[in-house]
C-alpha cells in the first residue's frame, strides 16, 4: 500500500507480491477475482483479531506450526490457492503484525486488478475507481452514507452509483466502504488506486529500439511476453538512437537488453577489468 513499511515489511511486500504473480498466472479472470475474494476475508480476519495477527507474525514460531495453525483456522474457509499464499506470508518477516493486513488487502486488490487485466478492462477500472473517488469525496452526504454503521445500506448505495460500471469496480468499492480500517474516504480510496497501479505496472512492458518496429515484430513480442506472465501484457515502444541496435526490453522488475550499445558496454567493462 502506499503506507511507509519499516525494513522487513518492505522486503516481505516485494516477496509476496512475486507470489501472488506466480499466483495468477495463466489464471482466467473467475479464478483470479475467487481469490481476491478469499484474501479481503483473510485481510478481515486479520483486521478483527490481534491474536491471529501475531500468531502469523510470530519471528519465533515454527513455520510447520503457523502452517498448521493457518490451516486449521481458513483450511474450510478458503481455497488451496489463497491458502498457500497466506502461509507463504506467514513465512515472512514483519516489523509489525498490522503490515500483514496491509499487505493482505493489496494483494486482495491486485488480485481482482488482474482478473479486470485478463477480461481486458483494466484501464476502465481504473478510470472508474477514479471517478468514485471524486463522487464520495466531494458529496457530504455520500461520505455520511459511506460511513454509516448500516453494511446493507451501503451495499444498495454503491450498487445503485456505479450501476453499468465493471463488476471489478463494484467489488472493489463495495469492499473498500465495508474496511475502512481507520482511514479517511480519500486515503482508502488512494490506497486502492496506488494497488490498482501497482498491478499495471507489473503488465506493462518499456521496449527500446533504435528505429521503429513492425506490427508483426510487435505481436509476437506481445506474445512472448504475454506467454512469459501468464496474463495478457501491455507493450509501450520508445524510440532511442542509444540503443544502435536489438532490443531492450523493462519489464515488471526484469532487464532484457539485448541492445548493441549494452553488449559494447559490457565489453568495455570485460577490457577494463582485465587491465
Amino acid at each position: 500500500m502506499r503506507a511507509h513499511f519499516g525494513g522487513s515489511s518492505r522486503k516481505s511486500l516485494v516477496a509476496s507480491r512475486v507470489s501472488l504473480d506466480a499466483a495468477v498466472k495463466g489464471a482466467d479472470a473467475n479464478s483470479a477475482s475467487a481469490l481476491s475474494s478469499e484474501l479481503f476475508f483473510v485481510a478481515d480476519v486479520l483486521s478483527t483479531n490481534i491474536a491471529v495477527r501475531r500468531a502469523l507474525t510470530d519471528p519465533s514460531r515454527d513455520g510447520k506450526a503457523k502452517a498448521a495453525f493457518i490451516s486449521d483456522l481458513l483450511g474450510k474457509k478458503i481455497g488451496a490457492l489463497a491458502l498457500g499464499l497466506v502461509t507463504e506470508l506467514s513465512s515472512l518477516r514483519w516489523s509489525s503484525p498490522k503490515d500483514l493486513v496491509l499487505v493482505v488487502e493489496q494483494l486482495a486488490i491486485e488480485a481482482e486488478a488482474s482478473a479486470a487485466n485478463i477480461a481486458g478492462e483494466l484501464d476502465r477500472v481504473e478510470d472508474e475507481i477514479f471517478t468514485a473517488a471524486t463522487a464520495f469525496a466531494s458529496s457530504s452526504e455520500l461520505r455520511k452514507a459511506l460511513t454509516s454503521d448500516a453494511t446493507n445500506a451501503k451495499a444498495t448505495l454503491v450498487a445503485d452509483i456505479l450501476k453499468g460500471a465493471s463488476g471489478s469496480t463494484v467489488k472493489l468499492v463495495s469492499q473498500l466502504v465495508n474496511a475502512w480500517r481507520g482511514r479517511s474516504i480519500e486515503s482508502a480510496f488512494a490506497d486502492y488506486q496506488w494497488a490498482l497501479a501497482a498491478r499495471r505496472n507489473r503488465v506493462i512492458a518499456l521496449v527500446r529500439v533504435a528505429t521503429p518496429i513492425t506490427q508483426a515484430q510487435l505481436d509476437r513480442l506481445t506474445a512472448t511476453l504475454t506467454s512469459k506472465v501468464g496474463q495478457p501484457v501491455r507493450i509501450n515502444v520508445e524510440i532511442d538512437p542509444s540503443v544502435i541496435g536489438g532490443v531492450s526490453v523493462k519489464f515488471a522488475d526484469e532487464m532484457v537488453d539485448g541492445s548493441v550499445s549494452n553488449r559494447l558496454a559490457g565489453a568495455a567493462r570485460a577490457l577494463a577489468g582485465s587491465k
